[in-house]
């Protein structure tokens, strides 16, 4: 419940990363985040600092960015920020900052994109089949007194 949230405006730095897995579709980029100012001075725009955050992907949002997203592409990037310290044997000690991504789009400010929307799969969940929505109609007697709806099998 206590998750930092956060919106990443950046560039695609690589290629995504498609696997599928037993759980379902994954993939992974690396978003480059640059800030920028005005330098009064010079007056034009300057580079800040550059974070770099791995992004990460599941289930259909993962097949939806392997189709859409490219190396350069401007994109806003919802999700929970993950930063993982760690020393590995041998190795000197590295932070990381992943996103678990909730939303993933083009940066419509920089640049126009076509929306294409996919089918969904009939079943979501193994072994499960889609109940229909049971008929409603008008109650009769007792329960039309209650005004209550009732459903007709």
């Amino acid at each position: 419940m206590n998750e930092t949230m956060i919106c990443a405006v950046g560039n695609v730095a690589t290629q995504p990363v498609y696997r599928e897995l037993a759980t379902g579709a994954s993939v992974r980029f690396r978003l480059a985040a640059t800030a920028r100012y005005l330098d009064r001075e010079k007056n034009e725009w300057t580079d800040g600092h550059t974070n770099f955050f791995t992004v990460w992907a599941n289930r259909q949002l993962a097949t939806n960015v392997a189709g859409s997203i490219n190396v350069g592409d401007p994109v806003v990037v919802q999700g929970r920020l993950k930063v993982r310290s760690e020393t590995r044997e041998g190795q000197s000690a590295w932070t990381s900052a992943d996103i678990d991504a909730v939303a993933i789009g083009h940066d419509l400010a920089r640049g126009t994109s076509a929306f294409r929307r996919t089918q969904r799969p009939e079943n979501t969940v193994a072994g499960s089949t889609t109940q229909p929505e049971p008929a409603w109609e008008t109650p009769s007697g007792e329960a039309a007194d209650r005004q209550e709806p009732v459903a007709v099998t």
